[in-house]
């Protein structure tokens, strides 16, 4: 990351984060990190990698697209965490870390020998964040939390897609993804804490289950209040009407008719001011009781005109509208362009890389351009010596199988 000398130091500078995670979540929590100026090294099996460097097609240059539009910004080492020389490395980076990330299956730190008590005690000042799949306790903290089993046991999937259809995922790993973000939350306000606490480090943790099902928000406040679960609506609001997808003539666009004001502009711009006035659709309540006549009513008018028609005029009036667009649409769109969020990078063997920059901006300025995604093991002895110095060479030496440094 190169925080351009106008905005100054980036705000997390001089953070070290010791990347222990793979996959998804974990992946994803330590790039925003990285994005925000941290110094993050990204721990990964010799040999192997992360598992997502096998996840394709597409490949670029032999590397997977997957692990590459998750790991922009750091450094890659490769130390076997069962083997005497990599566990020793581990500890020793622990030592000099402001945070270490990990998304093993609870224990498997204990297993290793990098119980919290042993981090803690090699360095205080350790913040050390957790992600699991179900928790560390209750019946199913040893279950592995996958992304498709969270959206489903967190009830995401029970109220998505159409009433007469099937559960349906979110289109993206959204319990990865969210759960990645609320972890680098909590490592900022760790960071945060151990300010105010007297530079004394502690635990967070972060569980995809329980990420996944913050987000339920209004839905579960309906079962806390009626007893009753939602139920699946596809793309329409359960108490906002219309708020929803429609079908035009060469697409589909999103109308978001929130308040009274919004159906009174609607019905102007939409050219069905008899609507307006139907004592059934007057206000928002009766619009909602009434969403089987009203729905009807407008689909047949918003498939006569092309979704680029209904986004210019219902924009004009002041009515929530937008297209539906596909990824390729979004990748090029001049809006996200403009604003300098997709950004290239050239990887040392994927060629030029493309990715959805950072969204946080600092002053007003476009994000930073971070660094391309590692090779596997590209900085193993580049981060071990910027980290320890002198101390660094037996560790090196022993990596390599030239000595055991006392190791064994």
């Amino acid at each position: 990351m190169s925080w351009p000398e106008a905005q100054g130091p980036a705000p997390l500078s001089g953070v070290k984060v010791l990347d222990l995670t793979r996959v998804v979540s974990g992946p994803f929590a330590t790039m925003l990190l990285a994005d925000l100026g941290a110094e993050v090294a990204k721990v990964e099996e010799p040999g192997h990698g992360d598992e997502s460097r096998t996840y394709g097609p597409p490949f670029l240059g032999g590397e997977s697209a997957y692990f590459l539009s998750i790991n922009r910004g750091k450094r890659s080492l490769a130390l076997d965490l069962k083997a005497p020389a990599g566990r020793a490395a581990i500890l020793t980076l622990a030592r000099q870390a402001d945070v270490v990330v990990e998304n093993f299956r609870p224990g498997t730190l204990d297993r290793l020998g990098l119980r919290w008590d042993v981090l803690a005690a090699a360095n205080p000042r350790l913040i050390l964040c957790s992600i699991t799949g179900f928790g560390r306790e209750g019946p199913d903290a040893a279950r592995p939390g996958y992304d498709l089993v969270i959206q489903g046991e967190a009830g995401l999937m029970d109220i998505t897609g159409q009433p007469d259809g099937p559960p349906t995922k979110v289109g993206t790993s959204i319990a990865d993804l969210v759960t990645g973000l609320y972890a680098s939350q909590a490592v900022l306000a760790a960071l945060r804490r151990r300010d105010l606490n007297g530079g004394r480090g502690g635990r967070v943790e972060v569980a995809m289950l329980d990420a996944l099902a913050s987000l339920l928000t209004f839905n579960a406040g309906i079962f806390f209040a009626t007893g009753r679960s939602p139920q699946r609506r596809g793309n329409a609001h359960a108490t906002i009407v219309p708020y929803e997808t429609f079908e035009a003539a060469d697409g589909w666009v999103n109308i978001g008719v929130a308040n009274d004001k919004f159906w009174a502009l609607f019905c102007a711009a939409a050219g069905c001011g008899h609507l307006r006035d139907d004592p059934r659709f007057a206000r928002a309540t009766d619009r909602v009781t009434n969403r089987a006549v009203l729905i009807p009513l407008l689909a047949p008018l918003i498939r006569t005109q092309p979704r680029a028609h209904w986004v210019r005029v219902l924009g004009a009036a002041g009515v929530p509208c937008g297209e539906i667009r596909s990824v390729g649409e979004v990748c090029e769109a001049p809006q996200l362009a403009g604003r300098g969020m997709v950004q290239a990078v050239t990887h040392p063997v994927a060629g030029e890389v493309r990715s959805i920059a950072a969204p946080a901006r600092f002053d007003g300025q476009a994000p930073p351009v971070a660094a391309a995604p590692p090779l596997l093991g590209q900085h193993t002895d580049e981060v071990l010596r910027d980290w320890l110095g002198a101390a660094a060479e037996p560790l090196i030496a022993a990596l390599h199988g030239i000595g055991d440094a006392g190791l064994r």
